[in-house]
C-alpha cells in the first residue's frame, strides 16, 4: 500500500455494525477483505487498532430480538451474546492471514478516569508491541444509558487520542461530508479537506443512515472535534467497497480532517497546561540532565516527595535547586513512590512486592518546562 497511508504509523479503524453485520450475521468476504488490508498496513510496520461495532447486531439475531429499538437491558444480553460471534470473526480472519487478535472491552470511564486510562492504554500498548491487533468495541453488556459513549465513533476518537495515533478512519455508509444531507438536497457539495471544524462545519451534520447504526454525520463530525483536537487526522470515506483502506491509500473519495497540532505536541500541552498537579518529586542533576536528552524519570533520579498524589495523577518535577523542569503523570501512588525513590528500577519487585513499571515517568506522559 502507498500514498496517502504511508505518513501514518499507527492507525485506528472504526467500522460500524452496518458495514460489518448483514441479516445477523457477518460478512464474510467483507471482512476477510478489509483483514487484507489490515494485513498489508502492518506488514509496512504500522500499528494498526480497530475499533469494531456489531456485537448488539449479532447478538440480537440469535436472541430473535425485534427489530427496532432496544430497551438497555436487552441490548446488553445482545451485547454479551454477540460478542462472542464477533471476537469470534475477527480471530478467525486476522489469524488467516497470521495475525493475533486481542479483544478489549472498555466503557468511558475507562477513557476518562486517568488511572483506568492508563491501565487501558498499557494494555493496547503491550499488544501492540507483541505484534497483535487490538480490537476494541464498548462494554456493551455492563455501560449505562448514563455513561455509554452511544456510538463507536466517539469511542474510535477516545482510543485515537489515548493511543496518539496519526490517524482515525471512521468507515461509513457514506464517502464523506456534503455541505447539505446529498440524500436530501442534490446540490450538496462534496467537501475533501476540512482545516477546522467550524460552527459551519458542524451545521452540515445529518442524523443516522441506517437501524444498526446508533450514530450519523453528527457523531462523525464531533468524533473531529476530540480527534483533530489531540493532533490527530481523521478521514470519513464510504466502507460498502471491498478493500476500503487499500481505497484510501490509493486515493478515493474521502473527506480528511487535518489535525490542529501532532499527537506529541497536542499531549504535551494537554498534561502541561490543563491538569491539576497533586504533588511534585524534585530529581537530582544526572535525572534532569536525562529528561532533557528524551530519557523517561526512573526512580534512582528521585530525591524528594510532596502530595498525596494518586497512579495516573499530574505532579510537578522540580530540580536539586526547587526550579521547575515539567509535568507528568505518574506511575505510583505516593505511599509506593517515597518507598522506591532513590532505588534501582531492578529493586522495585523485591520493594514493593510486585513487578511495577520501571519508571516513575514515562518520557510519553511528560512535558518539560520550553518544549
Amino acid at each position: 500500500m502507498t500514498s496517502r497511508l504511508d505518513r501514518y504509523r499507527t492507525i485506528v479503524v472504526k467500522i460500524g455494525s452496518a458495514l460489518l453485520v448483514e441479516s445477523g450475521k457477518p460478512r464474510t468476504e467483507w471482512l476477510a477483505a478489509l483483514a487484507d488490508d489490515l494485513a498489508a498496513l502492518t506488514a509496512e510496520g504500522k500499528q494498526v487498532l480497530v475499533v469494531s461495532s456489531g456485537a448488539i447486531a449479532l447478538g440480537r439475531q440469535v436472541l430473535k430480538l425485534p427489530k427496532g429499538p432496544l430497551r438497555l437491558e436487552e441490548s446488553q444480553a445482545a451485547a454479551a451474546v454477540g460478542q462472542i460471534a464477533l471476537a469470534r470473526a475477527w480471530s478467525e480472519v486476522l489469524g488467516a492471514r497470521g495475525l493475533t487478535a486481542g479483544q478489549i472491552l472498555v466503557t468511558l470511564g475507562d477513557t476518562e478516569e486517568r488511572r483506568r486510562y492508563l491501565n487501558a492504554r498499557s494494555t493496547i500498548d503491550t499488544l501492540l508491541k507483541l505484534g497483535a491487533v487490538p480490537v476494541i468495541n464498548e462494554n456493551d453488556t455492563v455501560a449505562t444509558s448514563e455513561i455509554r459513549f452511544g456510538d463507536n465513533d466517539r469511542l474510535g476518537a477516545r482510543v485515537a487520542t489515548m493511543m496518539g495515533a496519526d490517524l482515525l478512519v471512521l468507515l461509513s455508509d457514506v464517502d464523506g461530508l456534503y455541505t447539505a444531507p446529498p440524500a436530501q438536497n442534490p446540490d450538496a457539495r462534496f467537501l475533501e479537506r476540512v482545516e477546522r471544524i467550524t460552527p459551519e462545519i458542524e451545521a452540515m451534520a445529518g442524523s443516522a443512515g441506517s437501524e444498526l447504526s446508533r450514530g450519523g454525520m453528527q457523531t462523525k463530525i464531533e468524533a473531529g472535534k476530540i480527534a483533530t483536537a489531540a493532533g490527530t487526522t481523521m478521514v470519513i470515506a464510504s466502507g460498502h467497497h471491498l478493500n476500503p483502506l487499500k481505497r484510501i491509500a490509493e486515493g478515493g473519495k474521502a473527506t480528511w480532517f487535518l489535525p490542529e497540532a501532532n499527537p506529541v505536541t497536542a499531549r504535551k500541552k494537554w498534561i502541561s497546561g490543563t491538569l491539576e498537579t497533586r504533588g511534585s518529586l524534585m530529581i537530582d542533576a544526572g535525572a534532569v540532565n536525562a529528561l532533557r536528552s528524551g530519557k523517561s524519570l526512573l526512580p534512582a533520579g528521585v530525591r524528594a516527595i510532596e502530595g498525596r498524589f494518586q497512579r495516573g495523577d499530574a505532579v510537578t518535577i522540580l530540580g536539586p535547586k526547587g526550579e521547575v523542569i515539567g509535568r507528568g503523570l505518574v506511575a505510583y501512588d505516593a505511599p509506593e513512590a517515597e518507598r522506591i525513590a532513590g532505588r534501582n528500577s531492578a529493586e522495585i519487585e523485591a520493594i514493593l512486592g510486585y513487578a511495577g513499571r520501571a519508571a516513575m515517568i514515562h518520557r510519553d506522559d511528560m512535558a518539560l518546562r520550553g518544549e
